[in-house]
C-alpha cells in the first residue's frame, strides 16, 4: 500500500482497483496523473500497468533493488521489480512454478520489461562463480537474440519481430542453473521488404558498421548499406543507437554465451549471403521452344554468393533459374520466369534466415540449458508481440492476434481462477463473475474443422485453381452468420452498406476491437513453399552450417510428404505454450504505449484509452472488485489503523484477528462492508477504505499535536531541571572558591609567622654554636651543591649515542674542567664499546680491516683519504659467478682473502700488462686474465716486505726472499685499484698465519731487487693529468722512474 496522501488522493492512487468511482475517464485519469508524476507503474491488484516513458529514469538503481527485495508487494510503491521479487520469493519459498506474461502492444516496453525482470532475478539470487556463470550467460542471450530478431518499425525503434518464451530454471535454493529458449513466428518477411521509415534486423546494419575490414573483406561485404537491395539501398542511422558498438557488445555476448570462434565465423558467413542474394538480379531470356526463361544478369554476386557457401556457381545458377517436376516416374526441369525466379530467390533467404535464427536459438540453449537428473524450478518470462491493429493487416498480423486472443483467454481465466482460490482459501462465499468470454473467437480461429485456420490448410492442399478469392468465399459461405465475423459479401446479405471494408477483405471482432485483414498473401505465407531444387542446392554446398539447415535437401531421404503448413505449425505452438502456462503460476505485466511519436513523457489520452480497452484493463478491475475490491493481511492491517479506537491504542495484547475486530467494531461500520476471512480483512467498498484512511490521518494529526505537546512539556522541565542544577553547581562552586580563597590566605600568614619564628630561632641557635666553623661548613655545603647539580644537568644533557658525535657540554665551573675531560673520555669509551656489541662478525671484521689501515696508512699516505668512503669487498672478480675464473681458487687450495684485476710491471722495460690477484690464506696468486691460467704462485712466507709511495697512486712492490722459488727473478712491481685494501688484508693474513707484521716502506725512493741487480725505484708525482696508471721509465740499468698523478 502507498502512502497515506497516494491513498486518499484518487486521481493518483497506486492500485486501480481501489478506484472511486470506477469508469474509464477516473482510470484514464489516474494513469495520467500518475506518468506525470513519473510513477510509470500502477497496480491492478497484483497485475503492473507500466506506461512507457521513452526515457532513462532513477529507479533501477541497486538500493532499489535492496528495497523492493522480500518486501510485501503492497507495502511499497508500484514497480516492475515488486512483481520479480514475488514471482521469485513463490518459486524460492512456495515451491511454486512461476510465469511471467509482458504483453503489450509493439513499442509499449515489453523487451525492456523482460530484461529488467531477468536483471532483477540475478541481482538478487546467490552469488558464486558458477552461479554467476550462469546469471551472465541468461542475460547476455538478449543482446544476441535482439541483433536476429529485433527491428525498427515505425512505432518502435528495437521492436521484437519474433516472440520469445525463456523458461529459467533454478536449484531448490533460488539460484538459476540454466533455462530454455523458445522462439515463435519470426517475421521473416521482413528479409526481402520492409516499408519505407522502417529496417531490416539489425544484425544486417550492425555487421555492415561495426565488421573490421578483414572480416568484410572475408565475407566479402561492403559497408554501405545502400548498396544491398535487402536494405532498401538506403543509408539507415538510427539516433542513439550505435551498430557499430552493439555489434562489439554482441560478439563479446556470444562469447560468453559459449560461441566457438569458428561458429561465429559461420554465423556471419550465412548471415552475409541471405544480404547478398537479395543482390542477385534476374534478366528475361527466351528458350529455342520459345517459352520464357529466366537468367543470372550479373555473375559477380552469385560467384561471391557460391565461394561463400563452398558451391559451384553454375549448380546454384540452376537451382534459382529451374524447377525441376516429377511426372508419374519422371523428372522434368522446367524453366522459371522472371517472376517466378525472383519468388524463389527470396523465399530461399527467407528460409537461411528463419532456419539459421531457430539454430541460433538452439544453439544458446545447448549452452544454457541445465543437465538432466536435477530437480529443478522453473520461472517462466513470455515477451511476445502486442495486439497489432494496422492500416493493412496482412497474415502476421491475423497470426499474432490470434496468439493475443489465447494470452487473452488465459489472463481472464487464471484471474478469475486466482480471484475464487483466494475467496475459498479464505473461506468467504464466491460470487460468480460475468465477463466477456472471448473463446468464441479462438474457436472461430482455431476449430480444427471449420475454423478459419483450418480452411486455410484446406485451400493450401486443395488441387486445382487456389487463390485468395476462393478462400475468401469459402470463409463467407462457413461464417455468413457468426456473430463475429464480418466481409463485404456477409453484410450485403444483411443489406448493411460499409465502404470501409473492401472486397478480398474480412473483419473479425476481436477482445480488442475490431481488425480488417486482407486476405491477400495469406495461401503464399501459409503454404512457404521452398522449392526441392533449392533445398538439394543448399545440401550440396560445403558450409557445414549451412548445409545442416537443409536436411529435407539430402537425395538420399527424399520425402514427398509436405512440410505442415505455418498456421499449424503456429496453432501447435500456441497450444503447447498455453499448456505450459496453465501449469504455473501467472503474473502479469501489461505494458502500454504513451504516443505514437516516442517523444518523451508525453502523454496522448486517445491512444492510451484504446490500449486500456483492448487489454481487458477495465474488465480486470471489474473481476477485483465484484466481491470486495480490498483485502490485506490482519497483522499489517492492525499496525495501521489501531489508532483509531481506544482498545486497540497503544497496543493489542490479543490475536490480530481479535484486535480487527475489535478495531472495526468500535468504528461503528456497516457488517455488509466487511468480511473476516482466516488470515485476512476483506473490505467491500473502495469509500470505506477512503473513509478509514481520512479518519487515520485525522487521528495521526491529533497524535502528532499530543505528541508535540507532551515533547514541549518535558522539554521545558528539562530545560528547568537543567538549569537548576546549574545553578547549583555554580552556587557550589562559587562557596568553594571563597572557602578556598580564605584557606589560602590563612595558610600564607600561617607560613610567614613561621617563617619569622624558625629564623629567629635558627640565629639564636647558630649565634651560640655554629659562628665559629660556619664559613667552612658553608663552603663545602655549596661545592656539594654545585656539584651534585653539575652531575644531574649533565645526566639530562648527554650527547647522542652516535660514534662519530664527540660532541660533549662545557664544565658550568672551572674547577670542575678536569673531571669533565674525564667523564667525556669514560663516556666516549662506554659509547664504543656500546656500538661495538652490536656489531656482526661481518662489520666487527670490516672496521678491524679499516683500523688496521688506519695503523698502516693514515697520515702517512695521500689515498688512504680516499680509501675511507670506500667499502672493503675483498672480492671485485665475481669468482662464483664466472665458472672461467673459480678454477683459479682450486690451485692455492686454500680460502680466498681477496681477488682483483691488477697491472703488473715489466722488471725489463717498464710496461704493464694486466693480472688476476688472488690473495688466500696461504698464498699470492697472479694468473692471465684471459687464459685463466697461473703466471705465478707465492708462499706468503716468500714476502719479506712492502713499499708504497706516498702519493695517491697504487704502485705496490713486493720484495721476496732470495731464498724462495720465485726470488730468483726478483721483486715484483704491481699497480692495485684498491692499494690499500691489499696491502692491509696481506698484512692482516700474515699476521694470522706467521704472527708477524708485515714489513712496510712508505717513501717516494725505494731499491727493489731484479734479475740483473738491484734497481732504485724512485716514484715522482706530475701535475699534468693523465692516466691514472702511473708510468714507469728505466733510466739506465739501476733506476727506474715512476710518474704518478
Amino acid at each position: 500500500m502507498e502512502s497515506t496522501a497516494s491513498l486518499l488522493d484518487a486521481a493518483a492512487v497506486g492500485d486501480l482497483v481501489l478506484l472511486d468511482p470506477l469508469s474509464e475517464e477516473s482510470l484514464l485519469r489516474t494513469l495520467q496523473e500518475r506518468f506525470s508524476r513519473e510513477d510509470i507503474y500502477t497496480y491492478i491488484g497484483d497485475v503492473v500497468i507500466s506506461v512507457n516513458p521513452y526515457k532513462p529514469l532513477p529507479i533501477y538503481t541497486p538500493e532499489k533493488v535492496e528495497e523492493y527485495h522480500n518486501c510485501n508487494f503492497f507495502a511499497v510503491k508500484p514497480h516492475i521489480y515488486a512483481i520479480a521479487d514475488d514471482a521469485y520469493c513463490s518459486l524460492r519459498d512456495r515451491d511454486r512454478d512461476q510465469c511471467i506474461l509482458i504483453t503489450g502492444e509493439s513499442g509499449a516496453g515489453k523487451t525492456e520489461a523482460s530484461k529488467l525482470v531477468m536483471s532483477y532475478v540475478a541481482a538478487v539470487s546467490s552469488k558464486g562463480e558458477e552461479v554467476d556463470k550462469v546469471k551472465e550467460q541468461l542475460l547476455q542471450s538478449n543482446p544476441v537474440l535482439e541483433a536476429f530478431g529485433n527491428a525498427k518499425t515505425i512505432r518502435n525503434d528495437n521492436s521484437s519481430r519474433f516472440g520469445k518464451y525463456m523458461d529459467v530454471e533454478f536449484d531448490f535454493k533460488g539460484d538459476p542453473l540454466g533455462g530454455v529458449i523458445n522462439n515463435y513466428l519470426l517475421e521473416k518477411s521482413r528479409i526481402v521488404r520492409h516499408v519505407k521509415g522502417e529496417r531490416n534486423f539489425h544484425i544486417f546494419y550492425q555487421l555492415l558498421a561495426g565488421g573490421s575490414a578483414q572480416l568484410l573483406q572475408q565475407l566479402k561485404l561492403r559497408p554501405d548499406c545502400s548498396h544491398y537491395s535487402y536494405l532498401n539501398h538506403e543509408k539507415s542511422v538510427l539516433p542513439g543507437m550505435d551498430d557499430a558498438a552493439n555489434f562489439r557488445t554482441m560478439q563479446d555476448a556470444m562469447a560468453i554465451i559459449g560461441f566457438t570462434p569458428a561458429e561465429v565465423t559461420a554465423l556471419l558467413e550465412v548471415t552475409a549471403v541471405v544480404l547478398k542474394l537479395g543482390n542477385v538480379e534476374l534478366s528475361s531470356c527466351f528458350q529455342a521452344s520459345g517459352m520464357e526463361a529466366c537468367s543470372i544478369a550479373e555473375p559477380r554476386e552469385l560467384q561471391e554468393i557460391s565461394q561463400l557457401i563452398g558451391l559451384d556457381p553454375g549448380a546454384l545458377e540452376q537451382a534459382l533459374c529451374t524447377r525441376t517436376v516429377k511426372v508419374r516416374d519422371e523428372s522434368v526441369l522446367t524453366a522459371l520466369s522472371v517472376p517466378q525466379g525472383y519468388y524463389g530467390r527470396d523465399a530461399l533467404a527467407k528460409n537461411i534466415y528463419s532456419r539459421l535464427f531457430d539454430w541460433l536459438v538452439n544453439r544458446i540453449n545447448t549452452s544454457i540449458q541445465v543437465k538432466p537428473g536435477k530437480k529443478r524450478k522453473v520461472m517462466g518470462v513470455l515477451d511476445i508481440y502486442g495486439f497489432e491493429i494496422f492500416q493493412d493487416n496482412g497474415f502476421e498480423q491475423f497470426i499474432i492476434n490470434y496468439c493475443n486472443e489465447k494470452l487473452q483467454q488465459i489472463f481472464i481465466l487464471m484471474t478469475l481462477k486466482e480471484e475464487q482460490e483466494e475467496y475459498v482459501r479464505e473461506g468467504i462465499p464466491w460470487t460468480p463473475v460475468e465477463f466477456f468470454d472471448n473463446s468464441i473467437i479462438c474457436d472461430l480461429i482455431e476449430n480444427s474443422k471449420v475454423g478459419i485456420l483450418a480452411m486455410l490448410d484446406e485451400e493450401c492442399l486443395r488441387p486445382g485453381t487456389v487463390n485468395e478469392d476462393t478462400f475468401i468465399a469459402k470463409l463467407n459461405q462457413v461464417f455468413a452468420s457468426h456473430k463475429r465475423y464480418e466481409s463485404k459479401e456477409t453484410l450485403n446479405a444483411k443489406h448493411v452498406t460499409d465502404i470501409s471494408l473492401p472486397l478480398r477483405c474480412f473483419r473479425i471482432h476481436h477482445y480488442a476491437g475490431k481488425v480488417t485483414y486482407n486476405v491477400t498473401g495469406f495461401i503464399e505465407k501459409n503454404n512457404d513453399l521452398l522449392f526441392r531444387d533449392l533445398s538439394q542446392a543448399m545440401w550440396a554446398a560445403r558450409h557445414t552450417l549451412l548445409r545442416s539447415l537443409f536436411p529435407e535437401g539430402d537425395p538420399q531421404r527424399p520425402s514427398l510428404k509436405l512440410p505442415p503448413t505455418t498456421g499449424t505449425q503456429f496453432k501447435a505452438s500456441v497450444a503447447t505454450l498455453m499448456k505450459n502456462l496453465y501449469s504455473k503460476n501467472p503474473n502479469y505485466i501489461r505494458c502500454i504505449k504513451p504516443n505514437d511519436t516516442k517523444t518523451a513523457m508525453l502523454f496522448t489520452p486517445e491512444l492510451v484509452l484504446a490500449q486500456v480497452r483492448y487489454l481487458g484493463l477495465m474488465e480486470n478491475v471489474r473481476v477485483r472488485r465484484v466481491g470486495y475490491a480490498f483485502r490485506q493481511l490482519y497483522q499489517p492491517f492492525l499496525e495501521r489503523y489501531k489508532m483509531l479506537s481506544r482498545r486497540t491504542w497503544p497496543r493489542w495484547a490479543g490475536s490480530d484477528r481479535e484486535g480487527t475486530e475489535a478495531l472495526l467494531e468500535d468504528l461503528k461500520l456497516p457488517p455488509e462492508e466487511l468480511a473476516y476471512g482466516h488470515t485476512k480483512i476483506f473490505i467491500r467498498s473502495p469509500r470505506t477504505l477512503f473513509d478509514l484512511e481520512k479518519r487515520r490521518q485525522q487521528r495521526v494529526a491529533e497524535l502528532a499535536t499530543l505528541i508535540q505537546k507532551l515533547f514541549r512539556g518535558w522539554r521545558c522541565r528539562m530545560q528547568y531541571q537543567l538549569m537548576r542544577k546549574s545553578q547549583i553547581l555554580i552556587s557550589a562552586w562559587f562557596r568553594g572558591h571563597a572557602q578556598r580563597t580564605r584557606y589560602k590566605q590563612m595558610k600564607r600568614s600561617a607560613l610567614l609567622l613561621q617563617a619569622y619564628a624558625r629564623g629567629w630561632k635558627a640565629r639564636r641557635i647558630y649565634r651560640r654554636y655554629f659562628r665559629s666553623d660556619a664559613r667552612t661548613r658553608l663552603s663545602n655545603f655549596i661545592y656539594r651543591r654545585m656539584v651534585q647539580k653539575f652531575l644531574v644537568g649533565l645526566q639530562k644533557n648527554l650527547p647522542p649515542m652516535a660514534v662519530l658525535d664527540r660532541t660533549w657540554p662545557p664544565a658550568p665551573y672551572k674547577f670542575l674542567s678536569d673531571a669533565n675531560q674525564e667523564l667525556k673520555g669514560i663516556f666516549y669509551r662506554w659509547k664504543c664499546k656500546k656500538y661495538r656489541e652490536q656489531l656482526s662478525p661481518q662489520q666487527r671484521a670490516v672496521l678491524q680491516a679499516k683500523l688496521c689501515a688506519s695503523e698502516l696508512f693514515k697520515d702517512k699516505k695521500a689515498l688512504y683519504a680516499q680509501s675511507l668512503q670506500q667499502p672493503f669487498r675483498g672480492e671485485y672478480l665475481g669468482l662464483t659467478q664466472n665458472p672461467k675464473y673459480q678454477k683459479l681458487q682450486a690451485v692455492a687450495k686454500d680460502k680466498l682473502v681477496m681477488a682483483e684485476a691488477v697491472q703488473k710491471v715489466n722488471r725489463a722495460n717498464g710496461k704493464t700488462v694486466p693480472r688476476l690477484l688472488l690473495l688466500t690464506t696461504e698464498h699470492l696468486v697472479l694468473a692471465d686474465p684471459k687464459a685463466a691460467q697461473p703466471k705465478m704462485v707465492l708462499s706468503l712466507s716468500d714476502i719479506r716486505g712492502a713499499s708504497v709511495s706516498r702519493f695517491s697512486d697504487g704502485l705496490l712492490a713486493l720484495h721476496l726472499k732470495e731464498t724462495s722459488t720465485a726470488g730468483g727473478k726478483g721483486d715484483i712491481l704491481l699497480v692495485s685499484p684498491h692499494l690499500i685494501e691489499l696491502v692491509t688484508r696481506l698484512h692482516q693474513t700474515l699476521m694470522d698465519v706467521t704472527a708477524q707484521a708485515l714489513p712496510l716502506s712508505i717513501a717516494d725512493q725505494f731499491s727493489t731487487r731484479f734479475p740483473k741487480g738491484d734497481v732504485a725505484v724512485t716514484v715522482v708525482e706530475s701535475a699534468k693529468g693523465g692516466s691514472a696508471v702511473p708510468v714507469c721509465k728505466k733510466r739506465g740499468s739501476h733506476k727506474m722512474e715512476v710518474l704518478v698523478h
